[in-house]
């Protein structure tokens, strides 16, 4: 059965979670930034903490803004799936500002991670 840009577009709003507050796989990435933080392998974290304006009207929010321990200042997006939408954004963000660009996935007991920079 093909799915329609109708039925796609439904599906992903019905998942949709409003500004501010974050989903399942969302919380256990903050756990573990905050086992990062405890260990001293980060210095700081704020989930959604940062928003890009890439242009007129068009902003992007990572997930998670996180300092590592070298003062090196990354943007995490956790994500499960891509849609078109957020692959262009992260990758326009990442040509347009000085900042490394991560997309995590949950991978068995880990978490697998994309560099856009």
């Amino acid at each position: 059965m093909q799915k329609t840009a109708n039925s796609v577009t439904r599906m992903q709003a019905l998942g949709r979670l409003k500004a501010g507050k974050m989903n399942k796989t969302e919380q256990a990435y903050d756990r573990y930034l905050g086992t990062l933080k405890a260990a001293g392998e980060i210095l700081w974290y704020r989930f959604e903490g940062i928003k890009f304006r890439l242009a007129d009207s068009t902003f992007y929010s990572p997930d998670f803004s996180v300092m590592r321990a070298d003062g090196l200042l990354e943007q995490h997006e956790v994500k499960g799936f891509w849609t078109d939408d957020a692959r262009v954004k992260i990758k326009v963000a990442a040509e347009q500002f000085p900042v490394r660009f991560v997309a995590v996935k949950k991978k068995g007991s880990g978490w697998e991670r994309e560099y856009f920079d």
